[in-house]
């Protein structure tokens, strides 16, 4: 009975987060109409948030929107997935290794602090104005967060949980197996996380250079034609898909560590 108690419980505390999570952007969304209506913002440079969603409304009925919206995520999809399997790969090794990392940890430390836009020339000289140059522009964006953490969190594995592996004999493969890598996992998810917000950034520096699908050339068309609400429309997806993507590997998240 206090089992089920609990669980009702629970479902309530997350809808009650919920609620108060839309308690910000709701403000934001009522002072942002009444700086429009009032004039401190004209509606050439800001516009009503009705005239936003009508426009988005206008994309989707006509079709426009999904095309922009599926190339955009397929993008992101593929940066992802070579980006982190990227980073897993070789932030494994350095954090097992110290060789390894010896070696590969100050290049990549150094990487890491390259801006997006300063990679986009280098990009497109190299592979041109294709998918391949935006794909892989957002792989690098993935790829930093996640091979920092988990090689962080590989090395700060504690060595008690090493010493117990020891006591049981296990060989090295299974202490990793059944030891260490279990232990990195919620510094792997942050980096996750961390990765996938950085994606969507770089899909931005990807989009608006040599692009004619995506949320950032709907972004860069509404600037080349003075429409704040397709700029503005555009920024608003990109938000909404980041926040959906962090909240389903939140998900992910809570299940495999918690199993």
């Amino acid at each position: 009975m206090s089992t089920r108690t609990y669980e009702f419980e629970g479902v309530s505390l997350d809808r009650a987060r919920w609620i108060i999570g839309l308690v910000v952007p709701a403000v934001l969304v009522v002072g942002w109409h009444l700086a429009v209506v009032t004039g401190v913002f004209p509606p050439y440079q800001l516009p009503k948030p009705l005239s936003v969603l009508e426009t988005l409304y206008s994309l989707a009925v006509s079709g426009e929107l999904s095309g922009h919206v599926s190339v955009t995520v397929q993008r992101v999809f593929f940066g992802c997935v070579i980006g982190m399997t990227a980073a897993v790969l070789l932030g494994t090794l350095t954090g097992i290794s110290r060789t390894a990392s010896a070696l590969l940890d100050p290049l990549f430390q150094s990487l890491k602090n390259i801006p997006s836009l300063a990679w986009v020339p280098l990009f497109l000289l190299w592979f041109g104005i294709g998918e391949v140059a935006k794909v892989l522009l957002i792989a690098v964006g993935a790829f930093f967060p996640v091979y920092l953490n988990l090689s962080t969190g590989l090395h700060a594995v504690d060595d008690e949980l090493r010493e117990v592996a020891e006591v049981y004999d296990l060989t090295r493969y299974e202490t990793l197996k059944s030891v260490v890598f279990p232990a990195a996992l919620p510094s792997l998810f942050v980096g996750v996380r961390s990765g996938v917000g950085l994606a969507w950034m770089f899909v931005v520096a990807a989009e608006l250079i040599g692009a004619s699908q995506g949320l950032g050339f709907l972004m860069k068309n509404g600037r080349v034609l003075s429409r704040p609400d397709l700029i503005v429309g555009a920024i608003l997806l990109f938000a909404l898909f980041g926040n959906i993507t962090d909240l389903a590997v939140k998900e992910v998240e809570k299940r495999v560590v918690d199993w």
